[in-house]
Parts: C-alpha cells; structure tokens; sequence
C-alpha cells in the first residue's frame, strides 16, 4: 500500500514578505515602466523632490538665516551675484534691499509658497469632493442646486473669486491683525476657488458607481445610504482626484504668487515667491536685476516641474492611452 503523506498547511506570507511583494509588482508594473521611459518625467520628479526637501528643511540647508535681524547688515545690500564685479562669496546669487542672501530667502519663500499651495488644495478637495459626492449620489434638487453653483463660479476667472473672497475676508479683521491671518486668508481664498473641478468630477463617477450592482445590493440589504457613499463609492472615485490634485498644485501656487504679487499675499516679514518677486519689481529696472529675476526663475521651475509630473500621472493612470 502506497504511504500516505499530509500536505504541509500553506502559510500567508508575512507582513515584510507582503510588502515586498507590493513594491515588487509596482516596479514591474505599467506606472513605474511609463516613468522610467520619460526622462523628461525623471527630471521633473528630481527638480520637485529637491525643491521640497529644500523647502522642508529650509533651517538646515539655508547658507544664511534670512529672518534673523541680529545677522542682517545694511552694509550687505544690493550685492550682485559671486560671478559678477562686486559679488561676495558668502552670497552666491546676491543679497536684496535688506541684505537677506538671495539664495536663502527663496529657499524660505517656497516653503511658504508651497505650504499655502499643500494646504488650498486639501481645502479644495475636501470641499470638492464632498460637494460633487452628495450632488452625484443624491441627484435631484440637490444636485442641480450644487452644479449651478458650480456653473456660475465657472463663469469667473479663478484669480478673481481668489481676490474677491481674499478681500471680504481681509476686511472681516482689523488691520493691525491680517498680518496673523494672511496664510488663513490666503487657503481659503485659493481652496475655496478651486473646489468646483473637483465637484464636476466626483459627480460623473459617482452617477456611474451608483447604477453598478454592488450599490444595488448594499441598499437591498439595508446599510446606509451615508455608509454606502462614504464606504463603497468614495473609495472608487478618488482616481482621477489625485491627477487633478497634482496640476491643482502648480496652479494653487501661481494664485499665490499672483496674489502676493498684487499685495494682498503674505506679509513681506515673511515673504513666499511671490512677495519676493514683487519686492524685487520696485528695483528691476535700477539695475539690482537679481532680486526679481530668481524668485520668478525658482516660481515657474517649481510649477514646470509640477505641471510636468502632473501630465504625466494623467496619461500613466489613462489605460486608453496606455
């Protein structure tokens, strides 16, 4: 008689083992195959991750500190980039008005540029998804009420519902007070005029998940309707926020810019690019060149970077144009 064996128990393979598996199948998959092949992507990816860490760790990697008066001297003003006549070594593309190294101002203003722009667009999707999930699984009167709101907001340039909710809000504080609210002011500014792409978004797939059985089949067992878009349809719908997310980004930083540009941004004590770029305007043309054109260099390689990963994460998410 032929000896019987007992098939060993199959073991799930572990946590670490699991995790392996998942970056595995990534790198082998068709988004790390698609950004490999774009050097124009890799590049992109370098220049954005740089200027982040950059930003992040802005008290480290900062040569000078440009907010520290005890180390300002007036005597260090308007000096022209190392390569020039007059430059210094210890400031490598110049100083400004105040003496602030250049290099360590812009390094501090994107840091302010970018945490606006992070914290607009969190507000934008947070509003937008919300708004364009309700108005796509609720349908009705409320769903025509949230799109034509959506509709007339479409009908103005983003830039000026920003100034216009920038103002209103502005003039709700006293004036010795807006320097305190400026970064409040300006989230909620750019987040609140930038939610309806969002909406319109959330919308469409929300009205396509509805109709599929696996919605039917949680409302026939009686859960929710709450639990069934929170739970169900939400999950299923976030793909193409995150693509809007990314180019939202560059653009919630141009608003930014453009409103600190206008004066209505961050205080000049704590300038963002677009402050520098307006403080260096006043001297543009009086020969002290610098001031402005680095800030705006470091402003449109920050959002050509962005806009780039952006596009991108759009055609390596489309399967059609895969």
């Amino acid at each position: 008689m032929a000896e019987q064996t007992t098939p060993k128990p199959v073991q799930a393979p572990k946590g670490g083992a699991a995790a392996g598996g998942a970056m595995a199948r990534f790198f082998d998959g068709d988004v790390w195959h698609s950004f490999k092949n774009s050097p124009i992507t890799v590049v992109a990816a370098v220049v954005t991750v740089t200027i982040f860490l950059a930003a992040l760790f802005a008290p480290i990697v900062s040569p000078h500190d440009p907010y520290d008066l005890m180390l300002l001297d007036v005597m260090d003003s308007f000096m022209p980039p190392v390569w020039e006549a007059d430059g210094d070594p210890r400031f490598l593309i110049g100083t400004d008005d105040q003496g602030r190294d250049m290099l360590s101002t812009i390094i501090y203003g994107s840091r302010a540029s970018l945490f606006i722009g992070f914290a607009s667009v969190l507000l934008s999707i947070v509003l937008g998804v919300g708004l364009g999930l309700v108005s796509g699984f609720r349908g009705g009167m409320v769903d025509a009420f949230i799109m034509r709101v959506a509709e007339i907001q479409l009908s103005f340039p983003t830039i000026l519902i920003a100034l216009l909710i920038n103002g209103v809000l502005r003039g709700v504080f006293p004036v010795e007070q807006q320097a305190d609210v400026a970064y409040a002011v300006l989230i909620l500014s750019i987040g609140v005029s930038g939610w309806v792409q969002y909406a319109r978004t959330v919308r469409g797939s929300t009205m396509v998940e509805r109709s599929k059985e696996y919605v039917q089949a949680a409302h026939v067992i009686g859960i929710h309707p709450t639990l069934i878009a929170l739970r169900h349809i939400l999950p299923n719908v976030m793909g193409p926020v995150l693509v809007i997310a990314t180019i939202h980004l560059a653009v919630a930083v141009i608003s930014e810019a453009t409103l600190s540009f206008l004066g209505v941004g961050v205080p000049p004590t704590e300038p963002s690019l677009g402050t520098l770029i307006r403080i260096g305007n006043d001297f543009l043309f009086s020969g002290e060149w610098w001031i402005a054109i680095f800030p705006g260099a470091a402003l449109a390689i920050l959002v050509l970077a962005v806009n780039l990963l952006g596009d991108w994460l759009r055609d390596a998410l489309n399967p059609k144009l895969r």
